[in-house]
């Protein structure tokens, strides 16, 4: 019944608010109050509390509602700098909200590195010196890729208009730097950055600093190393040094909540720690699909298709394998497109060493990225514990692309 009122009056939950707020005060004021003043402040709650309980009527209870306020505001110690105490209480709430929903439920990602394309992408770039192999004996045909990407970094030009705040939506952003001096190319400072955002970057010319302001985020590759810029490379007055487009990387939710209550299943894209995986850096979070679970042998057929435990193959009738396997196998593999699964010495070592196949330990759990040519994945340094994983890649938020929203497989 008397949860009943309180639903139905409003009159009762301003008189049952008023009296928690009062006796929460009091409570905490209770050691600095005498009691000449914690007493009539008890005796006003207690005669609310029993008004409530007894179902008075509404004037009853607006009377008892006076009583309790009249008594704080004689009593009760004010609070010095009241409205920054609320806003910073009400922070304060708020970040432990969030803090929870990141550790239990839903954690943003953002996906450096190309080895999930073309389902995830990571950061790219036009022009991109990183895809140059600067060990390539033939110094003819390095010259010619190297040529081939400044003359792209100097035809760039930025987009104006709508198409413009189309590419924003789209995560693209644009960078263009001219020398100011003539001179080597010193250094490139890392840049300043505040919580989530790059603020500016500083590159030395001639000893002349050049500042870009607002830098885009080039994942772990930095911006230098993208545009091919190296200390000691000369430049003139008025030459252009950047001018590159660079598109975000996918920005994406964790499902961490999930995992708590079953197994992750093959197929699935999970992200995971590389704390204890010797081959890898320590202390950061790659994403992979998951391949293959505890106690299962796994080969990697010439076909590019996995075998699990010598018979089962996996297809494009696996689920979540629907893209993986939708390639020609009529053509080679390609970076960024769906190719299956290849067993080159240089991205499978693994499974050139074991030609039966590779056991996954009990506990474990093996993945593969989905750009099986630029990947380095459980083909190069295995199983790791099952514990790492943190979670399941469930939405992708940013940028707004084809790939915006849950629809990812």
């Amino acid at each position: 019944m008397m949860m009943l009122r309180w639903f139905c009056s409003k009159t009762v939950r301003e008189a049952t608010a008023m009296r928690r707020h009062v006796e929460r005060l009091l409570r905490a004021q209770r050691d600095v109050l005498t009691a000449q003043a914690i007493e009539p402040m008890a005796a006003a709650c207690n005669g609310l509390r029993d008004a409530v309980a007894s179902g008075a009527d509404k004037a009853a209870l607006k009377k008892q509602i006076d009583n309790v306020e009249k008594a704080a505001n004689k009593w009760l110690k004010p609070y010095p700098h009241a409205a920054w105490r609320e806003n910073v209480e009400v922070l304060l709430v708020a970040l432990a909200v969030a803090m929870a929903i990141r550790t239990f439920f839903l954690q943003p990602f953002k996906i450096p590195t190309g080895s999930m394309q073309p389902t995830l992408y990571g950061v790219t770039s036009v022009p991109d010196f990183t895809r140059l192999d600067w060990r390539l004996e033939d110094r003819a045909k390095l010259d010619a890729d190297i040529q081939a990407e400044v003359k792209v970094r100097q035809e760039l030009t930025p987009t104006t208009g709508w198409t413009r705040i189309r590419e924003w939506f789209e995560g693209v952003s644009y960078v263009r730097l001219v020398a100011q001096s003539s001179g080597a190319l010193q250094r490139v400072e890392e840049p300043l950055r505040l919580l989530i955002f790059n603020i500016k970057q500083t590159i030395w010319i001639g000893g002349v600093p050049h500042t870009l302001w607002f830098p885009p985020d080039c994942g772990q590759v930095d911006i230098a190393t993208r545009c091919g810029l190296r200390q000691g490379q000369e430049f003139n007055r008025g030459d252009v040094v950047l001018n590159i487009k660079v598109r975000s990387g996918d920005h994406l939710f964790v499902n961490r909540l999930t995992y708590n209550f079953r197994k992750p299943k093959r197929g699935e894209i999970v992200v995971f720690e590389t704390t204890g995986i010797s081959a890898l850096p320590q202390d950061q979070f790659y994403i992979k699909r998951l391949v293959a679970l505890g106690g299962e042998r796994v080969q990697i057929g010439e076909d590019r298709h996995l075998i699990i435990n010598v018979t089962n193959r996996l297809d494009s009738s696996t689920p979540h394998f629907e893209n993986v396997y939708s390639f020609d196998p009529r053509k080679d593999p390609k970076e960024s497109q769906y190719s299956g699964h290849v067993k080159r010495p240089y991205l499978a070592p693994l499974f050139q060493e074991s030609r039966d196949g590779v056991v996954v330990a009990e506990d474990h759990y093996m993945v593969m990225g989905d750009n099986t040519m630029n990947s380095r994945d459980s083909r190069d340094w295995g199983d790791f514990p099952a514990k790492n994983v943190i979670g399941q890649s469930c939405f992708v938020y940013w940028p707004i692309t084809e790939r915006f929203g849950w629809g990812h497989r």
